[in-house]
């Protein structure tokens, strides 16, 4: 049977709509007033279940539309959710449009509640006032307004001694007068309170502040908890010294226990009650938020392998069932580990290892994954076997963010798949970058210049000796429509094999040179050097020396403020063609670095005949400093030798991957030159890089030049 068209569901909602606006809700209306409003807002409720892409705007307005004109019975919400919810919507959103409605009716009852406590606190301010310049003429008006109010007011001292309730607030607790008066506020701390609140509390009391508002649970006299939005305001004396304290408080449990049901809704799948996709990309970047210096994660991206055929020959209702129990036994082996478990939609799971101790630790969590499902799963009178194939990625933080890790795993995923299913597979950053940076060149990179897609971030780089901003990195971001953004590591290497590196290369010294002369002009020998990557093909192409000397003369760049950084595997012999290019950018005037020494076949002999006058040790030696799998001492004892070696060779030494002051102080005790890594900064917007520069401080030696061999110490 086929669907009804859409303007008779619209029509049947708009009856149904109206009839419940028309019920008796205890508010007298004309008639045609709440015709306009049932038009009104049942239109805005259909324009955002039809509009794409979805508005919840709109939902939101219909809900606080109700409340502006007085519709504010809990019991006409209810109503209406349950109306919204019997609505066919014929895709998810059904219940995000119920949240969106319910969420802007109580933020509409919220700011006309906050507008009434605003009038009553200044109310009770007035009368208070007036009471003392009249010798207490109006006490009377002031203790009508406080017993009489709707909400619990309480009256205190600035040392915490509640001195007076009125019986709202008495109500409220299910307390007498004698169970509140003379009580210390600080007696009424909630586990559940932030140390927000009371740092709050104490501004107030100090006359630091004069108000402020939070919601925040108590306790019942009975035990039970009750929630509320509290008010807390100072009442000063003619001379402006805090005198008195006075709290109010209005009862929200229903609305919060309201808003608790609906986030629920919001962050869960209805299907099988573990957190959604939105719940638990939520999760996964508060990691990314605040990192303790050297911590890990893990993601098992888990799809059950044949789960079509199950939807094909049993149907829809049979596949739904295998997916709840699916979820239930995942649920049930990795929750009581710590790990989040989540769907993501379809027959596709995730879960989340926060704190991971490592890539064991990864594997053995896929592991269990595959273990919980081993068995058949029985529905109905069908026994099915069920499988899955997992994509295992274990990760520091600071290497990546929260979408690439998502990608790779998924990627991973599908690695595992073709391995032939049923099995996990470890996350490969080599197989990782070659799958994103095939399908990104494949379908997007060769026009992407010209739409502008292209951005360059700029990390600095800090002299360790004296704390100085001492260069930038100029690091080339793809802001792609479909992946997001896309960091070097996840297109470069495919670029260089099909040769759009070349133009791609250009766009980059182009842009970064202009920026750099542009800091010049600004801020003078305070601005820093600039450090530019050259990729494989780039350094090995004769054009390069007459791009670059075109460029620098086009952008008025000093060559002496920039440095091009090489891979070890630019050169592989005293006789490689790419030495004529390199000794061709050195006679120009600019200076050589090799970036990440350390990561591939490193001839140090090469290194005494190569042009250069910088060395950048690889990350991974640092970071390796902090895997309590590897002895530290003798990292430092490898890292010390680097730099010693490097200076003998009258190079100087930068540190990547500086995450800690620990490691930045001990870099500077062994004679490293420069660093860079989080601790310094991460890579940033070039607005960022001038405020740095214009609150470097004033009076060092001239800054930013390119440090040729190892500068003078002491």
């Amino acid at each position: 049977m086929s669907a009804a068209p859409v303007s008779d569901s619209a029509e049947r909602f708009h009856e149904a709509w109206a009839r419940l606006l028309s019920a008796d809700h205890g508010i007298a209306i004309h008639p045609g007033l709440l015709g306009r409003l049932v038009a009104r807002t049942a239109g805005l409720l259909h324009r955002a279940q039809q509009e794409e892409p979805f508005e919840p705007r709109l939902a939101a307005q219909a809900g606080a539309e109700l409340v502006d004109a007085h519709f504010t019975d809990p019991v006409l919400l209810a109503r209406a959710v349950e109306l919204l919810q019997a609505q066919p919507s014929g895709d998810e959103r059904g219940p995000a449009l119920t949240g969106a409605f319910a969420a802007g009716w109580a933020a509409a009852l919220r700011e006309r509640t906050l507008r009434e406590q605003e009038a009553i606190r200044t109310a009770a301010d007035a009368a208070r006032k007036e009471a003392e310049r009249a010798l207490r003429a109006s006490e009377a008006r002031f203790r009508a307004l406080f017993e009489s109010a709707a909400i619990g007011i309480g009256i205190g001292d600035t040392d915490g001694n509640i001195l007076a309730v009125n019986k709202a607030l008495q109500e409220l607790f299910g307390a007498g007068p004698e169970d509140m008066t003379g009580r210390r506020v600080g007696d009424l701390v909630h586990p559940e309170d932030t140390p927000g609140v009371w740092e709050a509390y104490e501004d107030l009391i100090s006359g630091r502040r004069e108000y402020f508002q939070i919601d925040k649970p108590y306790y019942r006299q009975d035990g039970e908890v009750v929630w509320t939005h509290l008010t807390v305001s100072l009442i000063r004396d003619d001379d402006g010294v805090p005198q008195y304290q006075v709290a109010m408080l209005e009862d929200i449990t229903d609305r919060y226990r309201l808003q608790e049901r609906l986030r629920h809704q919001a962050t869960h799948d209805p299907l099988t009650g573990l957190p959604n996709r939105a719940a638990f990309f939520e999760r996964l970047e508060k990691l990314f938020e605040e990192p303790e210096p050297g911590a890990r994660f893990g993601l098992c991206y888990v799809d059950l392998d044949g789960f079509k055929v199950v939807n094909d020959s049993l149907g829809h209702d049979t596949g739904d069932q295998l997916l709840a129990a699916v979820a239930a036994r995942l649920k049930a082996a990795l929750t009581p580990l710590g790990h989040l478990v989540a769907r993501l939609g379809g027959d596709e799971f995730v879960v989340l290892l926060e704190n991971c101790r490592g890539e064991q630790e990864a594997v053995a969590a896929a592991k269990t994954v595959l273990k919980a499902l081993a068995g058949p799963v029985l529905i109905g009178d069908h026994k099915l076997a069920v499988g899955a194939s997992v994509g295992v990625l274990e990760r520091r933080v600071s290497t990546t963010t929260p979408g690439a890790a998502v990608r790779a795993a998924d990627l991973t995923l599908y690695r595992a798949k073709e391995a032939g299913r049923g099995r996990w597979t470890l996350f490969d950053p080599k197989e990782n970058a070659r799958a994103v940076s095939r399908y990104a060149v494949s379908v997007r990179m060769p026009a992407a210049l010209d739409r502008g897609e292209f951005f360059i971030d700029y990390q600095p780089l800090y002299a360790l000796a004296d704390g100085r901003l001492a260069a930038v990195e100029a690091l080339v971001r793809w802001r792609h429509p479909q992946l997001g953004v896309l960091g070097p590591d996840e297109f470069v290497t495919t670029a260089e094999e099909t040769g759009l590196i070349m133009p791609l290369g250009r766009w980059v010294l182009e842009q970064a040179c202009g920026q750099a002369a542009d800091w010049i002009k600004r801020f003078g020998d305070a601005a820093p050097q600039l450090n530019v990557n050259l990729a494989v093909r780039q350094a090995r192409s004769a054009a390069l020396v007459t791009d670059l000397a075109r460029i620098l003369d086009g952008t008025g760049l000093d060559p002496a403020r920039l440095q091009l950084e090489i891979t070890e595997s630019t050169v592989v012999g005293p006789e490689d063609e790419a030495l004529r290019t390199l000794h061709g950018l050195v006679d120009l005037g600019v200076s050589l670095a090799v970036d990440d020494f350390g990561t591939g076949w490193s001839n140090l002999a090469y290194l005494r005949d190569l042009p250069v006058s910088g060395l950048k040790i690889a990350g991974s030696f640092v970071g390796d400093l902090h895997d309590p799998a590897k002895d530290e001492s003798t990292g430092w004892r490898i890292v010390s030798g680097l730099v010693s070696m490097s200076h003998a060779l009258g190079l100087t030494v930068t540190a990547e991957g500086v995450e800690t002051l620990k490691d930045a102080e001990r870099l500077r005790t062994i004679g490293c030159d420069w660093a860079q890594g989080w601790h310094f900064g991460r890579p940033v917007r070039p607005g960022e890089i001038a405020r740095r520069i214009a609150e470097e401080p004033q009076g060092r030696p001239v800054q930013g030049r390119p440090l040729r061999g190892r500068p003078a110490q002491g």
